[in-house]
């Protein structure tokens, strides 16, 4: 026989309607998965209360805008239906010949899926949740008015609790999938995942699936990528750059060198001749021949 979850006796009542607004709004901020509980507690109470409960009826939990990722619902039972037939519930399977410690007559059992939100209020380090976390708390129900209400945990006398995941896992050695049970003191318990999508559990709890975080080697390799694409391209572009200014320069050039041929061409071609070892441009005709001052004859 498996007894677990012995801690777990305090007043539910108590609990729940007196120090849950003090711990919601301490972990509002900073993701605190106690707190974030026993809200959820409140909101499964207040379900029961506000309508007439029957047994063997799951009720769904409305929650508050930011948390509509969650899904949250609790059901009511006997007591004596739990040893007799067991229970299927939302993702838990509890097999037939469990019973309440302590023992009471009805069993108000609040089923809770964190969604998207897992990972924030579950944090592992050097693991990745691949599954949402599930999880599921029963409190005594016999009279829902009672401030006296117990947190009972279960005892089996055959199987244990089965958890069973949305997905497709298949466990393998080298995907390194892991069932992750988180304990309400911050302890994190791993086990192997030997049947797909199940994890066996002793007690009330979370649970998720998990598997190794990548190592962060490969997201440095991946930036040293990028930066190698993004440097050859700036190192491509200047020399681009490069190419088209020697072009222009070299067409400036041409154009001068063109310009300054088709000046010599409309200009006056002179003669020349050679005087020592230079040659230098002469006229062959004088337009004005001069006049000279003691020539002129009247």
């Amino acid at each position: 026989m498996v007894m677990m979850g012995s801690r777990r006796r305090w007043s539910c009542f108590w609990l729940i309607f007196f120090l849950s607004p003090l711990l919601f709004v301490e972990g509002l901020n900073d993701y605190d998965p106690k707190s974030l509980h026993v809200f959820l507690l409140q909101q499964a109470w207040k379900t029961l209360q506000a309508r007439p409960s029957y047994t063997g009826r799951l009720y769904r939990v409305h929650l508050p805008a930011n948390f509509s990722a969650m899904e949250v619902s609790v059901f009511r039972l006997r007591s004596k239906s739990l040893w007799a037939k067991g229970l299927n519930f939302s993702s838990f399977h509890i097999p037939p010949g469990s019973f309440a410690v302590p023992h009471v007559k009805r069993l108000a059992i609040v089923y809770e899926n964190l969604g998207n939100l897992s990972s924030d209020y579950y944090k592992l380090p050097g693991f990745s949740h691949v599954s949402p976390v599930l999880g599921f708390m029963a409190c005594d129900a016999t009279n829902l008015s009672s401030p006296g209400n117990l947190s009972v945990s279960f005892s089996f006398l055959k199987e244990p609790i089965s958890v069973h995941f949305p997905g497709k896992f298949v466990p393998r050695e080298e995907n390194g999938i892991k069932c992750v049970t988180f304990g309400d003191d911050g302890s994190v318990h791993f086990s192997n995942m030997n049947t797909p999508n199940v994890c066996f559990v002793h007690g009330q709890g979370h649970f998720s699936v998990v598997v190794p975080a990548a190592p962060p080697e490969r997201k440095q390799r991946w930036w040293w990528k990028w930066w190698a694409v993004g440097f050859g391209g700036g190192f491509a572009g200047l020399v681009m750059v490069g190419v088209a200014v020697l072009a222009m320069v070299k067409i400036v050039k041409k154009k001068k060198v063109e310009e300054m041929e088709r000046e010599s061409e409309n200009s006056e071609a002179l003669n020349s001749i050679l005087i020592g070892i230079s040659r230098v441009p002469t006229a062959t005709l004088i337009r004005t021949p001069p006049v000279l001052e003691n020539a002129y004859v009247p």
